[in-house]
Formats: structure tokens, C-alpha cells, sequence
């Protein structure tokens, strides 16, 4: 393709070389150059793309994409910009024939929830025999194929390769988990959004934002990006603040809820552990739902999936065999291993919000204890002291028994990622004991636990890894607890 179309809507300066040249590839990593491509140097985290440009040119970069000044060889052509992870999205889009113009695209955003409103959405499409893709946490998931992301929305260049594939593979519409990084790092940008979904708001990410009001402001530019339907959580303080900003934009706007007044609404609602029952109420018409996993939470995410295909004309009785037919989603609320009263429990809750939230769906249905595993995943900012120690409050209010170990580490202190949350369950009468080594701390679980208790590992849900330093290693918390079983079964 060439230069000047995969170019076409991006602000740039001219520093040198010619625009009438053909290009073959696009990349952001200079060890996946490869001849007449484009490199885009991105200034990220931990490196600066910058520092690889000459590295690009030598594996047949022929046109550099650049937010700072540089000096190359005169035949290279050089196009400088003010943003250049938006710059990447620019020509991505352009470069893939801007693939999603032929896709009804839905995305949602928000703390919890992500992941299971998007199988929802997919069961819901895949019952009324439309096609559909899926990109978010657990993959991106096309035709039965599972492909692993490493963020849970991927770079623009990834993300509209997989679009244009989708295309390509005749798939008429994507649901998309669009997290606040994604928002703010311009992954998203140049997508063309039919739908959005907003599930919730709590703190997390930090780290990135600073503050609730940054990390709601990236959230609630998705809003600002659709076409047809803005569908978000009357029930939620932060849902209320959208719904104000966007109600008077063109997209329709749809609202869902439980305890709120709402377009789409639950009533008549029926817990049990690993169910809940409730009637849906639309505009047209009412169905009961059956949900096949437990709590509030769970009817929330799958309004905001009925919510998202009752505004794409799938009919209730479709929708209703669609959620019914979700019977686990991996690392949400999976029951691991069950005996009579006693189970284990594996929940990706990784936030003050979605501990407190599972914890207090269990507590009705343990006739024993109910003994936690977790750790914290933030920063050693003001911030990440916040999460560890709301965290920690919420293990000694809603736990019997907390282990408290790491989550994922990175390059953070453990001790003080384990020091600040044992501070918060003192401080809050809590009972507990700190095992750093995670395999360990379920083990331990395991081994103290009896008949009627149920153990929650928290935290890391899905995931199959676990990154300490810079070393990402195996880590399967399901085989962890099975054999840990079997081991105090042999006893």
C-alpha cells in the first residue's frame, strides 16, 4: 500500500524523504521490522522506541514515524508527530482498510464486570445465529480460535489486524473490552464503535490516572466514540455522572440497573449459590432469566448484556436461552472443587469493590469458615497503599481467616506489599497470616481448612502466570489446589 494512503488523516511534519513509497508492514517493535515497513517509535514505560530507530533501519525500515527530532540516513523518510501511539492507530487503520466500518463493534469498560458481560453478549449473539468475535482479557477469541493477548486490550496495530481479520473471516460483530489504558494509550482510536457499555467504576489503575475523576474522564471518552447505543449502570454513583454527560448525544441511550430506575430493569430476584433467578423488565416485554452464577454482580453484567442485544433486536426468548447457556466463565466465581458443604473457589476479584462483592455473595452459604487467599497488585505509590489497605479492610470484615500473600509482584517490594495489607486487617480486628510464596499460601489453605469452609483465591482468577521482577513463570492456581487436595486426602 502506499505511504501516502496509510498516512491519510494524520498530522505530521515532513523532516525529510519521499511519500511515494510502497510499504509492506507496520510496527511499533524494531525486532518486527522487516523490509520497505514503517517503524512508529513510541516513547512507553519502561523503553523508548526512539532508541531502537536506527535498529528499525537496519532490518528495512524505510519510513520512521517519530515524536522527537532525529538524524537518519537520507533515504529513510521521516514523519514526525505530536502523538505517536495515536499515529500508530492512524495508520493501522488506514493500512488495514479501516476494518471497522464493516463491523458492528461493542465495547465496554469499567473496574469489574468486563469479562463476563462480554461472554454474555457473545452466548446471547451465538443463540440468535449471528456471527461474532470476542477480544478481552482471557483472548482474543474468533471463530472457536483463542488467540492470548498480552494486555487486555491490544496495541492499535494489533487490534485492527484482528479486526481485518474478522472481516476477512466474515464475521459481522465484535464485543471488545476497552480498559482504561486502552482509552488513554489511543489503542482504540480510529475504531469506529457502534455500541458502548459501561459496567462500573472503583478504584484501580492509579497508578496511570492519579485520581478517580482521571481515571472516570478516560472511561468516559468510549462514550464519545459511538454511533448508535451508550448503555450504562443507572446503579452505579459513576454510571449516574455518564448518563448526564451523554444524554443528550445522538447515540441512543440506554440505561440498566437493579435498585435504580432504569430502562432495563431486574425485579423479583432469587439467590442461590451457584444461581441466581430474576425477571427481566424492557421496554416491550418481560422474561424471567436464569443466571449460572451467584449475586448481584452477575445479574448487573448480564442486564448490560441483555441491555446490549434487547437495543440490537434480538428477541427476549433468544436472550434468555443465550445467558442460560453461559454455565462458567474461567476465573469468575469458578467452583474448583466441591464436596457436600465444603468448596474451593477461584475469583479474578483484584479490587477493594470485587473482594468485598464476592466475599458477601459466599457468606449466606458457608456453614463454616470462609478462609481467603489473596495479595495486592498496585504500586508502591500513595495509591497502591490506598488498594493494599482497602483490601485488607475488606478481608477482615467479610473473611473468617485471611492468608495474604503477592499477587504479582513485578518490581515492586514484597515486603511492603505484604506489610501494608497486614496492617489494614490489624487495624480492623482481622484474623490472618502472611505466607509470600503463593503456592504455598494455598497450600496452606488447604491444609487448615475443614468440612463446612470454603476457600476464596482471590485475585488472579484466569491467569496461568505470575510475574515477579522482570521473570514471568508458571503458575496454574487449579492444579496448585487439586493436588494440594489429593496430598491432604493421602494424609
Amino acid at each position: 500500500m502506499l505511504l501516502t494512503s496509510i498516512i491519510q488523516g494524520m498530522q505530521f511534519d515532513i523532516v525529510q524523504g519521499d511519500l511515494n513509497k510502497d510499504i509492506k508492514a507496520i510496527a511499533y517493535d524494531s525486532r518486527n521490522v522487516t523490509k520497505d515497513g514503517i517503524f512508529v517509535a513510541i516513547s512507553g514505560f519502561q523503553f523508548d522506541g526512539h532508541a531502537f530507530i536506527h535498529n528499525a533501519i537496519k532490518q528495512g525500515a524505510s519510513v520512521i514515524i517519530s515524536e522527537k527530532a532525529i538524524t537518519v540516513d537520507k533515504g529513510v523518510t521521516v514523519l514526525k508527530v505530536a502523538n505517536s501511539r495515536n499515529a500508530l492507530a492512524n495508520v493501522s487503520s488506514n493500512f488495514y482498510n479501516n476494518p471497522t466500518e464493516n463491523l458492528n463493534l461493542i465495547g465496554i469498560t469499567g473496574t469489574n464486570g468486563k469479562t463476563s458481560t462480554t461472554y454474555f453478549v457473545k452466548s446471547i449473539y451465538e443463540e440468535a445465529r449471528k456471527s461474532i468475535a470476542l477480544i478481552g482479557t482471557l483472548g482474543t477469541v474468533m471463530n472457536n480460535k483463542v488467540v492470548k493477548n498480552k494486555n487486555t486490550t491490544p496495541m492499535s496495530l494489533d487490534l485492527q489486524y484482528f479486526f481485518s481479520e474478522m472481516v476477512t473471516e466474515k464475521i459481522d460483530n465484535c464485543i471488545m473490552e476497552a480498559s482504561s489504558h486502552a482509552i488513554s494509550l489511543q489503542r482504540v482510536a480510529y475504531s469506529k464503535f457502534n455500541t458502548a457499555i459501561f459496567t462500573n467504576l472503583s478504584p484501580d489503575h492509579l497508578e496511570l490516572h492519579k485520581n478517580m475523576e482521571e481515571y472516570f474522564g478516560e472511561k468516559a471518552k468510549l462514550f464519545k466514540m459511538t454511533s448508535d447505543y451508550n448503555i450504562i449502570n443507572a446503579d452505579d454513583y459513576y454510571g449516574q455522572q455518564l448518563i448526564e454527560m451523554v444524554k443528550n448525544d445522538n447515540p441512543k441511550l440506554i440505561t440498566y440497573g437493579i435498585h435504580s430506575k432504569a430502562d432495563i430493569c431486574a425485579t423479583d430476584i432469587h439467590y442461590a449459590f451457584d444461581h441466581t433467578l430474576y425477571t427481566v423488565n424492557t421496554p416491550t416485554g418481560s422474561v424471567r432469566i436464569k443466571v449460572n452464577l451467584p449475586g448481584d454482580i452477575y445479574v448487573l453484567n448480564s442486564l448490560a448484556a441483555i441491555a446490549c442485544a434487547y437495543s440490537n433486536g434480538i428477541p427476549l426468548e433468544v436472550i434468555q436461552s443465550g445467558i442460560n447457556n453461559i454455565k462458567t466463565i474461567q476465573g469468575r466465581f469458578e467452583v474448583i472443587y466441591e464436596k457436600d458443604d465444603f468448596k474451593v473457589i477461584v475469583d479474578f476479584a483484584h479490587t477493594e469493590d470485587a473482594l468485598q462483592k464476592t466475599l458477601s455473595i459466599m457468606r449466606p452459604f458457608v456453614k463454616g469458615k470462609i478462609i481467603l487467599v489473596f495479595g495486592v497488585y498496585a504500586d508502591t505509590s500513595e495509591n497502591g497503599t490506598e488498594k493494599r489497605q482497602g483490601m485488607g479492610r475488606v478481608a477482615a470484615e467479610f473473611a473468617d481467616f485471611s492468608i495474604v500473600t503477592l499477587d504479582n509482584p513485578k518490581q515492586h517490594n514484597p515486603s511492603i506489599m505484604i506489610n501494608e495489607t497486614t496492617e489494614a486487617i490489624i487495624r480492623n480486628n482481622g484474623d490472618f497470616e502472611a505466607i509470600p510464596d503463593r503456592e504455598k499460601a494455598i497450600q496452606h489453605a488447604i491444609r487448615i481448612s475443614k468440612d463446612n469452609d470454603m476457600i476464596v483465591i482471590a485475585g488472579k482468577g484466569h491467569e496461568t502466570t505470575q510475574i515477579i521482577g522482570d521473570t514471568e513463570i508458571p503458575f496454574n492456581e487449579k492444579e496448585i489446589i487439586l493436588d494440594a487436595l489429593a496430598e491432604k486426602v493421602s494424609l
